[in-house]
């Protein structure tokens, strides 16, 4: 990846104080948030920084209290991205678990943020499972007709490192008539088995027991004949959980129609991709729907599965409980299991009976206000 722009460097431990000195926290507004940015770290920052200027950061770069202005404050600063070193990967590892707020913004060209960011930690990470549970709590409203909390209860595990994802691929001729363009789906024996493997135990670990895996073996006769193969062969080692198979257009089909069919889904990277968000769709919208990038043995990362949503910042009208949810799964990936089933209660009381829409701007409430109420929950 190539980035191109004037920089900006910043020593280590440059924490959020200084992106946003805390005398300007009570102000949500971008633009005032973007006159004051840096100005503890250099004063004279935001008077000579262009748009689409870059700011190389040193170790630790936004260190401190977790705070959603000082992101803001950079953007709205001009400063077009924030180049991290290569150690942060290292320093990363030395935890068990990253939580990862919503990232995005449209200035910024599509793929920057998913192939710097995303998918350069799962991947330096092997965060090779991507775990996306689907439930509909009471008092959600699903678009699905008559469909009840015990209809849409099912855990989607995707591969998270392979596939097309791999960015194995080119062109010839680009920008010409006679352009071709290729990207190859990539799966390797021992991707798919771990893969596998790790559904396979999450099945048996519900009382369901059951596992789909979700392909298109009439189509993609490689890569798919390699997982079904795999998926035969692994399922041999656990009698006590019901397998099936079904092709993603079915999958997707049986979403809608019949969702109570599904327990534990295994699919491939892009296949996952797409029917994790129909599944959040089915289970009230992004506004509720978290993930888990998962390394069993390693640093994991959990989030909300939504995107940023730049048109409401500074508003106080985002559904943070996605971000909460996400929360309590890595609490429960640490161990804390009271602590995460407490999360969860909270936020089903939550959307019982306080919410009146899970939409941004229709919950009755601002995204404080939301939060706050789960928070008191949590505390008793």
């Amino acid at each position: 990846m190539n980035i191109q722009g004037r920089a900006w460097k910043f020593g280590d431990d440059v924490n959020t104080d200084e992106i946003v000195p805390a005398r300007y926290l009570n102000t949500s507004d971008p633009h005032t948030l973007a006159e004051h940015c840096m100005e503890d770290a250099d004063k004279t920052f935001v008077a000579k920084v262009r748009k689409g200027d870059l700011i190389v950061a040193g170790k630790n770069f936004g260190c401190g209290s977790s705070r959603e202005h000082a992101p803001v404050a950079i953007r709205y600063a001009g400063v077009g991205a924030v180049i991290v070193p290569d150690s942060a990967i290292d320093e990363l590892k030395k935890y068990r678990a990253i939580y990862l707020g919503a990232i995005g913004h449209p200035e910024v060209k599509p793929g920057i943020l998913e192939t710097g960011i995303l998918l350069k930690l799962r991947f330096a990470l092997d965060q090779y499972i991507n775990l996306r549970p689907v439930k509909l709590y009471p008092g959600v409203q699903s678009p699905l007709r008559d469909k009840k909390p015990e209809d849409i209860d099912f855990v989607v595990v995707r591969e998270n490192t392979e596939d097309l994802y791999a960015g194995i691929g080119g062109f010839l001729k680009k920008g010409t008539p006679d352009e071709v363009a290729i990207q190859e789906m990539i799966y390797t024996r021992k991707g798919v088995e771990r893969c596998i493997r790790y559904a396979y135990e999450l099945a048996r670990s519900r009382p369901r027991k059951k596992l789909t895996f979700c392909g298109k073996t009439n189509v993609l006769t490689y890569v798919h004949d390699l997982w079904q193969r795999v998926f035969e062969e692994v399922g041999g080692e656990y009698p006590d959980v019901q397998r099936d198979y079904a092709h993603v257009d079915a999958i997707c089909m049986w979403m809608i129609k019949n969702p109570d069919w599904f327990d534990v889904i295994v699919t491939s990277n892009m296949f996952g991709d797409i029917i994790t968000d129909l599944g959040a769709m089915i289970q009230g919208g992004m506004g509720i729907a978290a993930g888990g990038n998962i390394n069993p043995s390693g640093t994991s990362m959990f989030e909300p599965i939504g995107g940023s949503a730049p048109k409401y910042t500074g508003k106080n009208v985002i559904n943070p409980l996605a971000a909460i949810c996400a929360g309590g799964m890595m609490l429960e990936f640490l161990g804390e299991r009271e602590a995460a089933r407490a999360v969860e209660a909270a936020v089903m009381k939550v959307v019982a009976g306080k919410l009146k829409s899970l939409a941004a701007g229709k919950m009755g409430y601002g995204t404080s206000e939301v939060g706050d109420m789960v928070a008191a929950l949590v505390r008793g």
